[in-house]
Parts: C-alpha cells; structure tokens; sequence
C-alpha cells in the first residue's frame, strides 16, 4: 500500500476511538467535533472493511480487528511523535525532552539508577520513564521499539536493531547463608534437589533454558516477577535461585545470603540498550546514547559485579567520533 495515498490524520482518530470506544469522547481527546469524528470512524470502516466499533446496548464494544489494531495504531502514533520531535540540536542543560525506557527491575536498579542520577545533574529538564516490559517484545519487537527510546535488554533475545553496549554481569547461585545442605561450592546434584525462586519471566532470565538443555527441571516452590525479590524469597529458607551478581551486590551485598558460581559454564550477561533506527540522527537521542555508553564506563570502572570487557557498540553513523555510542 502507498502511504502517500493515505489520509494520515486517520490515524490519529484510529488510536483514539480504539482507545476510548467512544465517538464522542475520542473526538474531544483529539479536537474533533462529533460529526468530524463519525465521519472519521466511517471513513476508516470502509478502509478496513470492518466495524471496529460495534454498539452493544449503551456502549460500544471492538470488533476482533478492532481489538487487533489496538496497540499497533499506539504504537505507530508513538514513532510518528517520536519521528517529528526530532532536532538538529540538544542542549542538556537547558533543552526538555522525555524519554521512556522499557527495561527490567534489575536493569533500573543496576544501570538506570545511575543513569538517572547522570541526568539529574546534567539535564534538569530531561524526564527519564522506566516501563515494565511488555510480554510482547520478542513477537513484536518492531512496534514495542518504535514507540519507546530504547529497551534495556541483554543479548539473546532480541536482534537486528542498533544497540550501545552497556555492561557485563554474571549468574550466581543464591543460597541461605544457614544452609548447611549446601557445602562451599554448589553441585548441579545440589540444584536438581533444592527447592528453586525463579523469575517468571523466561527470555529475562535465558540462563533456565541451559538448565533444561542440561537435563536438570528445577522444583520451583515460588515464583516472582521482579528479580529483585529473589535475595528476600530465598533467606531463611533451603531454595536456590539464579541472580545477576551485580544485583546481589547492588541490594547489599550477601547479608543472610552466600552468592555461588554456578555448577555450569552459565551464559555471561551483556546489557545493551536498543533503540530503534527513527532515533538515529535525533540529537536528543543521540545524547542519551552517549550518556548512557558514559554511565556503563563508570559502572565497569567501580569494579562491582563483572570485569570491565565490553564489545564495542553496534549500529555506529559512519562518521561518528571516535567512542561516540550512536
């Protein structure tokens, strides 16, 4: 299809009577009149060839397609409002700009803590949002990326989009300090046995799939969606739980809790931030990338959690300084 052919106001009122399920109040969301609005909404029946809005007594209700187009118009808007508040020029300590940022409660505490207290100090009229991670960023990357200025994320899960690579970080093995089934170091006879804390969600936390691929289906007596929880889930009692070490260190240290190698050769942890290529010449965001490559530098150099080693960045313009993330 010919997007010169295409109305792209349209758009607009297709996010917002989607969203609102109300002609009226979708119309008022984005300065439409009532008949302005209808007119839209019949215009984008024909397009589709379909409903969307279905009256259900008093109320309206999404037709399937409707349902299906929910988050895509979302997100087309996202990168269209992200694509035309792009400059030529950032000035940190004066400029304002919001970035949002989806990432994990372990990638905000180890890295985006930092990262926000960067901005605080050079950037007063910067506003940093950290998001939870949609279920849906391995099926639908290209969306979730276009409506956000990046995503923490570690290798492996998701590809194909330019990236500045942050930090490394390692697996440990979380025991009880008063465990005393488990000797100095832990054995994979040890994890097959010990009741497991896990994280909930799997492409997080890759390291659970080399447990299956190694024959071991860890007993999961709890299960959390924070990572951050899991020193807590596993103290006081007999459970093991996989960790990033450097948020073991990050929570304070090993109070109650022994951090363990791992009884395998456990995948190394490289944080990255992706972002998605509409940012590429914003000089906005091209700020961010370089704080944000800066940020990582100063993390590796305080010595905590894993040694100092870090690919260089991928998806680099071509005439980039030297060391400029991008």
């Amino acid at each position: 299809m010919n997007i010169a052919n295409l109305d792209l106001n349209l758009l607009v009122a297709l996010r917002s009577l989607l969203e609102e399920r109300n002609v009226t109040r979708a119309g008022e969301r984005i300065g439409l009149s009532q008949p302005a609005t209808s007119a839209a909404l019949a215009r984008l029946r024909r397009h589709f060839s379909d409903e969307l809005l279905v009256r259900r007594g008093n109320r309206y209700e999404l037709t399937p397609l409707g349902h299906a187009l929910r988050v895509p118009a979302a997100n087309a808007c996202s990168v269209m409002e992200r694509l035309f508040s792009s400059r030529a020029h950032f000035h940190p300590d004066t400029d304002r700009r919001d970035f949002t940022l989806l990432a994990s409660d372990y990638a905000v505490a180890v890295f985006g803590s930092r990262l926000s207290r960067a901005l605080h100090t050079e950037a007063p009229g910067v506003r940093l949002h950290f998001r939870q991670m949609p279920d849906t960023i391995v099926e639908a990357t290209e969306g979730v990326l276009g409506g956000v200025d990046g995503v923490l994320m570690l290798h492996g899960v998701i590809s194909g989009y330019p990236t500045v690579e942050l930090y490394r970080d390692e697996w440990v093995c979380l025991v009880d300090a008063g465990n005393d089934t488990v000797g100095e170091t832990i054995t994979m006879d040890d994890l097959a046995r010990l009741p497991w804390a896990v994280y909930q969600r799997p492409y997080d936390a890759p390291v659970t799939h080399q447990l299956g691929m190694l024959g071991l289906d860890p007993r999961v007596e709890v299960s959390a969606h924070s990572f951050r929880l899991l020193p807590d889930l596993v103290r006081g009692t007999h459970r093991v739980a996989l960790a990033q070490r450097r948020l073991v260190e990050h929570a304070g240290g090993h109070a109650g809790l022994r951090a363990l190698p791992c009884p395998f050769p456990a995948a190394p942890i490289q944080e990255a931030l992706w972002w998605h290529p509409v940012h590429r010449h914003d000089a906005a965001h091209v700020w961010l990338r370089e704080t944000a490559a800066r940020v990582a530098a100063d993390l590796d150099r305080d010595g905590s959690g894993a040694g100092p080693h870090r690919p260089p960045s991928r998806g680099a313009d071509p005439g980039a300084p030297a060391g400029a993330a991008s």
